[in-house]
């Protein structure tokens, strides 16, 4: 681990773990030299290139950012990370940042893995799934890092991490601004909402994406205070931009941005809509199945009174 991880994290660990439980909107951390310079330097040689088979969004369509969970197939630098991911000393050193004691690596890297996203793709703030979908552990850590040698606030892309961006005006968003080897550590809960806002290069920087490695970690148990019944990714649409008011002349990137809105909340409804009639179909399904047993086991004391009565006529016959 240590001819990995940049020897400086290990060294102030316990005032790292401070700085995770007390910073704002909820406990991360952020670390701009997560790895050692000559380890981050191969993982960003041997990044995958965009793959559109590998990016298909969550309503079955070809988006702009391609996932590879299959982190040990693309080279022996994503081998060695993915030795890193799994061993105890570094699970071990996790949890000593964050305080979360008997963290799992998901072999399976389940949502993480690289993420290649494109100009034009944003992500509207969210908060994740709880838990693991084949294993039911409990989802506790979002580690992601960065694998861009040069990136700039103003051309979105950039993480955010909210308080309530269900209310904008009320909102604390911490911005992180993803440069190489600057990694985010934080909580995953029902509060962890983030997202990026949408990317829009420079004329001489078309041919740059933002690449990123995502990994999760979770544990068998969490606090009960801390649990919450069983859910997808959920996420909150972006509001209308400020400058959209009464009076405004639209201008064509005004129109573009409300259309996009639009599309994005249609799509979402669908999606909501389409998952409600499954859910309705399995509930439907389920009650049948449960008022058949029901029916069956109710018989049971009228077919045993039913036998009584007649074993009791057949007696006094005789």
């Amino acid at each position: 681990m240590r001819a990995w991880i940049d020897p400086w994290i290990v060294s102030r660990a316990a005032s790292l773990r401070q700085q995770f439980e007390t910073a704002q909107p909820f406990p991360h951390l952020v670390l701009d030299s997560f790895l050692t310079a000559e380890f981050c330097e191969r993982l960003r040689r041997e990044f995958p290139a965009f793959d559109a088979g590998k990016a298909l969004n969550e309503f079955g369509q070809i988006g702009g950012k391609a996932v590879r969970e299959d982190l040990v197939s693309l080279g022996p630098a994503y081998q060695r990370f993915d030795e890193l991911m799994r061993s105890r000393d570094f699970l071990d050193l996790v949890s000593r940042l964050t305080g979360i004691p008997e963290l799992l690596y998901d072999p399976d890297y389940v949502g993480g893995g690289t993420h290649d996203n494109r100009e034009g793709q944003d992500l509207d703030p969210h908060v994740d799934f709880n838990y693991h979908p084949k294993r039911r552990w409990h989802r506790r850590l979002n580690l992601i890092l960065f694998l861009n040698p040069e990136w700039s606030e103003e051309w979105g892309g950039a993480l955010q991490l909210h308080r309530n961006p269900w209310e904008p005006r009320e909102d604390l968003v911490r911005t992180v601004v993803p440069q190489l080897n600057r990694s985010v550590l934080f909580e995953t809960s029902e509060r962890s909402w983030h997202g990026f806002k949408r990317i829009v290069l420079p004329a001489d920087r078309k041919d740059l994406s933002r690449r990123s490695i995502a990994v999760y970690f979770y544990t068998r148990r969490r606090p009960e205070a801390q649990t919450a019944p069983s859910h997808g990714t959920f996420y909150v649409q972006r509001p209308l931009p400020d400058h959209i008011q009464a009076g405004h002349t639209l201008t064509q990137d005004d129109v573009d941005t409300i259309r996009n809105l639009m599309a994005r909340r249609d799509q979402q409804v669908r999606f909501l809509y389409q998952r409600e009639v499954q859910y309705s179909a399995i509930l439907e399904a389920m009650t049948r199945t449960w008022g058949f047993y029901v029916r069956q086991v109710l018989k049971w004391p009228l077919r045993r009174w039913r036998a009584r009565r007649q074993a009791g006529a057949g007696s006094a016959a005789t």
